[in-house]
């Protein structure tokens, strides 16, 4: 509540597109502006001050000659925006000064859409400069419910308002906009006499900057107060969000930028507003544009809210409670980094014109680790303002160590989703749940005491190929056991970074990893390189990690031999696996049956794969990883021997458009199949063609 001012400045806007309650939402662009100043004091109205301003040249002679036939005394034109609104802002102070120093005035509008919806958007998408004057304003419609309580905001209007309580006056349909702004004066009048004697002291706010801050978890936020902006730019800051929604007052760090899986950002955010009313404009601005890209805007709750950008750790409180800090994030450091190579990174370099230093120096620097204290490769940095902002995003992609660093602005809600992400990661990956109760119980940790005769290399470059892995083992590679390369790809069939070596003793293994440990490998497909980490490990904790925390499938189901070059094959040097399921339930899980069968054995050959060589790879299991951590497709041992002779398989899902029984020779082309199964050939048995008792592919074959 402040004081009442000395003048109202009644004000009306009016668009190429929509008006009434619509008013803004299709972003077409201001038109007229005019406005009529109440002394409230005296209370009269001066009806012969009227401006009217335009910038499109296509209607200024027909608006022209409306206002002057609507008893108009001042009309001016004008080509653009900013022209408009500074002229406004000029003929109102002069105005207002004209009747003396110290005289006050506000400006007054029929709702909030011609100031929040209209004037501010469009001047943001403009970056035209808004004067003082349009960062206050009295709502006429609350000022008005005031003495009406029982009155529904959205259902009022300059002519509701007036048949209300101007009873006694002849009304007439506003129109055109001078009518609406006289009857608007008139409505401001008739609240000022008896028996209203209403004052006007209360103001609209707009915000002229957005405020950063934290949020807690514990924190209530109100569902009507949030939405979803969805196709933002992916290198749009919370301040360009905040710009786009430019006239409604947003929460304090009541801007989340989503991240994706990977700690991107996905092109979406959750916006909190300071209140529900400011949260339902926002949301008529759906398939606004932000530069070229229109943004999508849909409700959401507080709980969305609090999982994006509420947090708990102390230390990123700590970091955040700087106030007007402008926040850069890292990405792609080196895990040795530390403070002074942060620092070192921002100081001016030779031919280097701006400065970008470090706020606070150390303390300004916060490092994203995982729960067990290694580091992530992200970092936050603090910047005093702006100029030293940009100044640090020119270094984006230079050399730290051996690696380019990416650099990008960032929000204190990304801060706390990025260590909320990985502070909450478990350390070991959680089993899915069985998939039927005959299951057997499986221990997700290796037995103790196995023999660490095996290699984890972490690190390797994304081009790396089997040669390149060889060429890092150097005199170490006559130490590999046949077929003892396994690299591990992703879901997609790429490689994750991550290879296994079986090598021939303990005492070779922990060799190499001692003279191999964080050397640098080089790809011969690429011209980068990465320095790789090398670990000990037993045969078991392998297969632990290549089926991705278990020993169980997701589905059930086994895919078919796989024809890959350079992939390791089935005759792994492994202890026996049990079966996954007995062979009573076979029959109750038809799918699972694959898991039963044996796959063909291939003799030893060399310790990798020539490019040439046409292989097979026999799956026995397909492992999916459990969340938070890349995807793999595993390998594991098949069974020695069983106690069934064979297996039945079927194939459900089966594609209308395939090749028929071709396709499905070639689904278990390397099994072996019993003597006594019923394969027939389109002529007679078969069965002495193949005295190998594996079945191959022939267009001829049958399967009954």
């Amino acid at each position: 509540m402040t004081a009442q001012v000395d003048y109202l400045a009644v004000v009306f806007a009016a668009t190429s597109g929509a008006s009434g309650d619509l008013l803004g939402s299709d972003e077409k662009e201001l038109v007229q502006l005019v406005w009529q100043l109440v002394d409230l004091k005296n209370q009269k109205a001066d009806l012969s001050e009227l401006t009217d301003g335009k910038e499109d040249k296509d209607v200024v002679e027909e608006a022209v000659e409306e206002e002057l036939g609507s008893k108009a005394d001042s009309v001016f034109t004008t080509t653009s925006l900013e022209t408009a609104l500074n002229l406004f802002h000029l003929q109102l102070t002069n105005e207002v000064n004209s009747a003396g120093a110290g005289t006050s005035v506000c400006l007054c509008t029929d709702g909030q859409l011609h100031i929040r919806q209209v004037i501010h958007p469009e001047a943001a998408s403009k970056n035209i400069l808004v004067p003082d004057c349009f960062y206050a304003f009295t709502d006429l419609r609350k000022e008005f419910k005031k003495h009406f309580p029982t009155t529904d905001l959205k259902a009022l209007s300059v002519q509701a308002m007036a048949e209300r309580i101007l009873a006694h006056w002849a009304v007439v349909p506003a129109e055109m906009a001078v009518e609406q702004v006289q009857l608007m004066a008139r409505v401001v009048l008739a609240l000022l006499a008896q028996p209203f004697v209403h004052t006007f002291s209360s103001q609209e706010r707009v915000n002229e900057k957005f405020e950063t801050g934290t949020c807690s978890k514990m924190e209530k936020v109100c569902d009507n107060t949030v939405i979803r902006a969805r196709g933002l730019p992916w290198q749009s800051s919370d301040q360009d969000i905040a710009r786009f929604f430019r006239g409604l007052n947003i929460a304090k760090g009541g801007v989340a930028l989503c991240l994706n899986a990977q700690g991107r950002r996905n092109g979406e955010a959750l916006v909190r507003f300071v209140s529900e009313e400011h949260r339902d404009l926002a949301l008529q601005r759906h398939k606004h544009h932000m530069g070229n890209r229109y943004i999508e805007v849909y409700k959401a709750t507080g709980e969305d809210f609090l999982k994006i950008a509420g947090g708990t750790s102390n230390e990123v409180a700590m970091f955040l409670s700087r106030e007007d800090q402008i926040i850069i994030r890292m990405r792609g450091l080196p895990f040795t980094a530390t403070h002074e190579q942060v620092l070192s990174f921002f100081s001016p370099g030779e031919g280097l014109k701006g400065t970008c230093p470090v706020s606070g120096g150390k303390d300004g620097i916060l490092f994203v680790r995982y729960p067990d204290g290694r580091p992530t490769g992200d970092a936050f940095v603090l910047f005093a303002c702006e100029e030293h902002a940009q100044c640090a995003l020119r270094k984006h992609k230079e050399i730290l160590g051996r690696r380019y660093i990416e650099l990008f602005k960032s929000t204190a809600a990304e801060v706390q989703q990025v260590l909320n992400r990985y502070s909450s990661a478990p350390l070991i990956p959680v089993a899915p749940a069985p998939l039927v109760s005959v299951l057997p119980t499986v221990s997700l940790l290796p037995p103790p005491g196995g023999l660490r005769d095996c290699l984890r290399l972490r690190g390797l470059p994304y081009t790396a190929i089997i040669e390149d892995i060889l060429n890092f083992l150097g005199e170490f590679t006559r130490d590999v056991r046949p077929h003892g390369v396994h690299m591990v790809l992703n879901q997609q069939g790429r490689p994750s970074g991550d290879c296994f070596i079986q090598m021939t003793s303990v005492e070779q293994a922990l060799q190499a990893a001692q003279q191999l440990h964080k050397q640098v490998m080089f790809s011969q497909r690429g011209s980068n390189s990465r320095y790789v980490e090398v670990f000990p490990c037993s045969a078991e904790e392998m297969g632990l990690v290549l089926m991705g925390g278990s020993s169980r499938s997701g589905t059930g189901l086994s895919p078919p031999p796989c024809k890959s070059r350079r992939i390791s094959p089935s005759s792994y040097p492994f202890s026996p696996a049990p079966a996954v399921l007995p062979c009573e339930a076979a029959a109750l899980y038809p799918p699972m049956g694959q898991v039963l069968m044996s796959p063909h054995a291939l003799p030893p050959g060399h310790p990798y794969y020539p490019a040439a060589a046409q292989l097979y790879m026999n799956y026995t299991a397909y492992y999916p990883s459990p969340p938070g951590s890349p995807t793999t497709i595993g390998f594991f041992p098949s069974p020695s021997s069983l106690s069934s002779p064979g297996g039945l398989v079927r194939m459900p899902g089966l594609t209308y458009n395939s090749n028929g029984v071709k396709d499905l020779i070639n689904a278990v082309q390397g099994y072996p199949y019993a003597p006594e199964d019923v394969i027939l050939h389109a002529h007679g048995p078969v069965h002495a063609q193949d005295p190998t008792g594996t079945l191959i592919a022939h267009k001829d074959w049958v399967c009954i």
